[in-house]
Formats: C-alpha cells, sequence, structure tokens
C-alpha cells in the first residue's frame, strides 16, 4: 500500500496551510513561537501521518489541534511555479525566458553567458501571504545556472534594486575580482551599476550563489540566492577517476568505466542523462515579521507548494492548480539537486518516507558519501545530490520533509506521487 491515502495527504496540507496562513495574516506581529504554539501539537499528526486523524482528547475539545485538517485556498500568484522550476536549467542554449542567455566558443573553451538583474520585488510565500523580496530576476530561488565542468560562466549582472548587491560564486575561483564581495574587485554595484562576473566551471557538483552584500543575513534571507551545477566532463573523469571518488583503492578498469557512465549520467550533454529525472530543490525560509526568526519554511518558497490539493487519486489534478505533488515515474531514477538557503537557523534536513536514498556531499563525487539513508542535513549554504529509486514501490504518495518538525508544521512538508 502507499505510505498514505490520497484524503489524509490532502487533510494534512490543507490544515497545516490554513493554521499557518491564519497565524499571519491575523496578527502583523505574530513571532515564530506564537505560530508554533498556534499549531499545538498538529505537527506531530503531520510528519507521522499514520495516526493523522486522531481525535481530540478530554483535554483539548478543539480537534482541530489534533491532526484533523480542514479546507485552504489556493495560491493566486502565477508568476512563479515552483513546479516549473524543479526542472529550469539555465544552460545557455535552453532554460527560462527570464533569463537572457547564449553559449559560444571562445579562445577554445565553451562559454555560457547569462544576464542577471537584482530587483526589489514581491513574492507569494503561503496562499494570501506575501513576502517583500530582492531577487535575482525577479524571482526566489535565483535562475538555476548549468554548465560542464571547464566551462567559462560569464554573468553580466545589473542591480536595478535599492540596495547595493553582488553576485559570489561558491566555485572554486582562481580570480579574486571575480569573488563578489564588497572588499575585491568592483565591490558592491550601487542601484543602477553593472559589472560582468566571469568563473571557470569547477569542480563538478553542486554549488551555491548568493549576494554577499552587508548585511549578509538580510541579503541572504530576502532571496538574492540560487544553484550552479556543474556536470562532470567523463573524458576528464576517464583520465583523472580518482578526482571524483572518495576511495582510496585501486581504481580498476571496471571502475574506471563506471565511473565514466556515471559522469554522463549526470552530463546534460549526453544521451544517458535523459534517463534520469532530474529535480532543483533550494530550502529556504521566511523571516515576515523581521524579528530575527522564521515563520514559513519551504522547498522553492511556497510554503506546502508539492502537497496535496484537489485530485482524483490518479494523478489528475484540477487545471490551474498551483498545489500538487511532485509526480514521478517509478521506473525512473530520480536525481535532486538540493541547497540549503535557510537563515536563522543552524541546520536544515531533507527526510524521505518509506525510502531510503544515495546522498553525494557537494555532488563533487560520483560515488555516495552517504549510501542508503533516509535523512540528512546540510548547513547554510551546504548541498548535494540525492539519488532515489522507487522501481520497487507500490504507485501513490510518499512524503518528504524537513525533520525538524516545527519546519514541517511551517510549510517544508512536501510529497512524491509515485505513478
Amino acid at each position: 500500500m502507499p505510505s498514505i491515502d490520497y484524503d489524509t495527504a490532502a487533510d494534512v496540507t490543507k490544515r497545516l496551510e490554513e493554521r499557518l496562513v491564519e497565524s499571519l495574516t491575523g496578527e502583523t506581529s505574530v513571532s515564530r513561537r506564537t505560530v508554533l504554539g498556534g499549531l499545538g501539537v498538529a505537527g506531530s499528526a503531520a510528519v507521522g501521518l499514520g495516526s493523522s486523524r486522531a481525535s481530540a482528547t478530554s483535554d483539548h475539545d478543539d480537534e482541530d489541534e489534533h491532526g484533523n485538517f480542514g479546507a485552504v485556498g489556493e495560491y493566486e500568484d502565477l508568476d512563479f511555479d515552483p513546479h516549473e522550476f524543479l526542472t529550469a536549467f539555465n544552460t545557455g542554449d535552453s532554460g527560462q525566458d527570464n533569463v537572457p542567455q547564449q553559449v559560444y566558443e571562445e579562445d577554445g573553451r565553451t562559454v555560457r553567458e547569462f544576464e542577471f538583474t537584482a530587483v526589489d520585488t514581491t513574492i507569494a510565500i503561503a496562499p494570501g501571504v506575501e513576502f517583500q523580496a530582492w531577487a535575482y530576476n525577479g524571482q526566489v530561488p535565483g535562475p538555476t545556472i548549468r554548465a560542464v565542468e571547464g566551462d567559462l560562466i560569464r554573468v553580466k549582472f545589473t542591480n536595478l534594486g535599492r540596495h547595493a548587491h553582488t553576485i559570489h560564486p561558491h566555485l572554486k575561483n582562481l580570480n579574486p575580482r571575480m569573488d563578489g564581495i564588497p572588499q575585491n574587485g568592483p565591490g558592491v554595484l550601487d542601484t543602477g551599476e553593472s559589472f560582468t562576473y566571469e568563473w571557470i566551471a569547477q569542480p563538478a557538483g553542486t554549488h551555491f550563489y548568493h549576494c554577499h552584500s552587508l548585511p549578509l543575513k538580510e541579503h541572504i534571507h530576502r532571496g538574492l540566492y540560487g544553484t550552479i551545477i556543474v556536470d562532470p566532463d567523463p573524458e576528464r573523469v576517464r583520465e583523472n577517476p580518482r578526482e571524483y571518488v572518495n576511495y582510496p583503492g585501486p581504481i580498476t578498469d571496471d571502475f574506471r568505466e563506471q565511473l565514466v557512465e556515471e559522469a554522463k549520467s549526470r552530463n546534460h550533454e549526453y544521451a544517458e542523462n535523459d534517463a534520469v529525472n532530474e529535480m532543483v530543490m533550494v530550502m529556504n525560509s521566511f523571516d515576515t515579521n523581521f524579528d530575527g526568526g522564521n515563520e514559513v519554511y519551504a522547498a522553492n518558497t511556497r510554503a506546502f507548494g508539492y502537497g496535496v490539493g484537489d485530485t482524483d487519486g490518479e494523478g489528475n489534478w484540477t487545471a490551474g492548480e498551483t498545489k500538487r505533488p511532485i509526480q514521478i515515474d517509478k521506473n525512473q531514477r530520480q536525481r535532486v539537486y538540493l541547497s540549503n538557503a535557510t537563515e536563522f537557523d543552524l541546520i536544515n534536513s531533507f527526510h524521505t518516507h518509506s525510502q531510503f536514498f544515495d546522498y553525494y556531499d557537494h555532488g563533487t563525487t560520483l560515488t555516495p558519501t552517504n549510501k542508503t539513508v533516509d535523512t540528512i542535513m546540510q548547513c547554510q549554504a551546504q548541498r548535494g545530490i540525492i539519488e532515489i529509486d522507487y522501481s520497487d514501490h507500490e504507485p501513490g504518495l510518499y512524503m518528504f520533509h524537513a525533520h525538524q518538525s516545527e519546519f514541517a508544521e511551517l510549510g517544508w512538508m512536501s510529497f512524491f506521487e509515485v505513478v
């Protein structure tokens, strides 16, 4: 049987979301702890789900606090679709319409060029709840850049926001002028100023970028961050296999070929990559009253955005609906490029129900750094690759969420729909 049924899943999503939205919109000075207090023990049902229909007790007549959940609305702002964002890889020759880009050869090297602008904007983080964000190209998280190891990533950046901004890459960068910090190169860019950043795509892996202006925590928390994916070059892997493993033993011919095949599966220019369903998730959070603590948590900005809304239970969803699980083919290998952009909390986490996965910390190796685990932790800016196999699971809904219970109660709770 699937881990949970659709009605229960929909109830959990809707009720948690309703309580979160009511708490945020009913009192403008609401604190994070007030929200959690309003949620009561509902979260224990949310993350456990097996007992999600627990009834009220004699001590608590309000059954809404104990796992029965009611209806709530959809997102009205359609400017950002977290489902489209999951697979929106900007490679220079394909990607999002709001990211001007091109790819070309220069001095024997492939150049992937992108145009970024920083703007002040308003984003929806829960139905009826807006957040005043600072954003790259008007979206939070920022566009996902994808290149191949050794390419030149060129980003033409213009600041159109009201505050000074930069772009700092978590790549191996050999030129201090390109580090995107106030002390080097152009420093911070004031309103109307532009600069072209150039970075060699290295090492292969999943990487982070963000604004490095001060106060740093506010510039990140407001939304100026995103993911850079550097695909491994299979021929470089063949020549230098030891650079891609955390393994001291001999590199046999068979093992070398295994690593090359794995590199091809991660490289978007190879046919082997087509067999893998790849997704980007950025774990983020929002301090809606600016008291230094978060009131809303999410993967890719929208609280419960991958939760369960109206469905017929067979993978069919109401047209125009904004909330729905991530539908995946059970016979396809699943790969999640995961980053943590959560501010004000030391760590975030990713946990799967009824499933274990392999994890590649920072994505810089072609062999797992953690094998057969169901929970991993990331500090801020940490990232990695998660690979999941649902081929032996029955179709249905399988939950995944942060395993800090309060994060799950406050939005970071989602579902895969295995079909």
